[in-house]
Formats: structure tokens, sequence, C-alpha cells
């Protein structure tokens, strides 16, 4: 067997890049708010499903589990300092779209609000839950995807118009160049 310089990690979150995202749920009509995660994922194509992962602890939890749909909203990376916000306050407190000067707008499928200022918003209903351990995993079919022309090229969603952000043991970067393409 090979040696390497490789050292023995504690078993943990290595994974990495994650998508920064802020999530909303709730009513637009009524309670609602947004949370920052990055404990995100694609889980399924066919039918196509996001995973989310969710503390049982926070107010966003109650409002998954009590209406049955998120939005998965993606960040340019100027919105940092939105994500920022929505990750360090409760919206059991604060008003989080009125603090941070986001609309609300209402979504085509779901009840929980799209964001006006992000540049793509994914309605997502849940399909099902799984307790974890710390998160449960909230699993959600897409059902309705928006995304702002500024950011497309040819109908699809093109990363160097979008300007994404990924997460990383607490930091935020920006994503970079593409350095291969699929063919």
């Amino acid at each position: 067997m090979a040696e390497t310089n490789k050292r023995i990690l504690a078993a943990g979150t290595w994974l990495y890049p994650l998508p920064a995202v802020l999530v909303t749920c709730g009513d637009i009509s009524g309670e609602k708010n947004a949370i920052t995660l990055a404990w995100v994922g694609t889980a399924s194509s066919e039918p196509p499903c996001i995973a989310i992962g969710v503390r049982p602890t926070r107010f966003s939890y109650g409002l998954i589990q009590r209406y049955g749909d998120f939005v998965v909203n993606l960040p340019k990376a100027d919105q940092v300092s939105v994500l920022e916000y929505c990750g360090t306050v409760s919206g059991r407190t604060e008003d989080k779209f009125a603090k941070a000067n986001l609309t609300p707008v209402r979504g085509e499928s779901v009840r929980a609000p799209l964001i006006a200022e992000f540049p793509v918003n994914i309605e997502c209903k849940v399909k099902d839950r799984i307790a974890l351990g710390s998160h449960d995993l909230f699993i959600g079919e897409v059902v309705t995807v928006h995304a702002d022309s500024s950011v497309l090229t040819e109908g699809i969603i093109d990363p160097a118009k979008m300007d994404p952000v990924a997460y990383f043991r607490g930091n935020y970067f920006r994503l970079g160049e593409s350095i291969a393409k699929r063919k």
C-alpha cells in the first residue's frame, strides 16, 4: 500500500463547496420566514428533488412542517450580506423580510413566498422528512422554477451571469471559472 502525507481528520461535515441559499417558508399572506442554509443539495433528477437540512429547533422547521412546502432562493455573490443577516437572527423575534429589505412574492405552486430580489427561486413541495440527528432532512419535489432573464443564456441559468455563492466552514466564497466542460 502506498504511503501518503494525509492525516486522519475527525468525522465531520467536510464536503465542499456547498450552495449557500435562502429558504423561505410559511404563508405569503401570514407567518413567513427566511432561513440561510448550506445543508442543501440535489437529491433526485426524476422527479427533480432538493434536500434541505434544518434543525428542529429552528422557527422555519415548524413552518415547513405546517405548510408542507418551501422555496429555495439562489443569491448572487453581492447578496451575501442578506445571507449573513438571515442566518444570524431568528424569525421568531424579527421580521427578516422587513429588516433585510426583501420583497415576498406569491409563487405559482406553493404558499411560501419567493424573494423578488434573488435571481432564481425554486418552489418545492415536501415529499418526505427524515430525522438524522442534529438536523432533519426535508426532501422537496421541485414544482416550479423562476429565473430572472438577466442570469439566462439561451434559456438556461448561466453560472457566469449568476455569480453563485458557496459556503465552507463558516465562510462564503464566490465560485470561479469553469475548468472543464462536459461533452
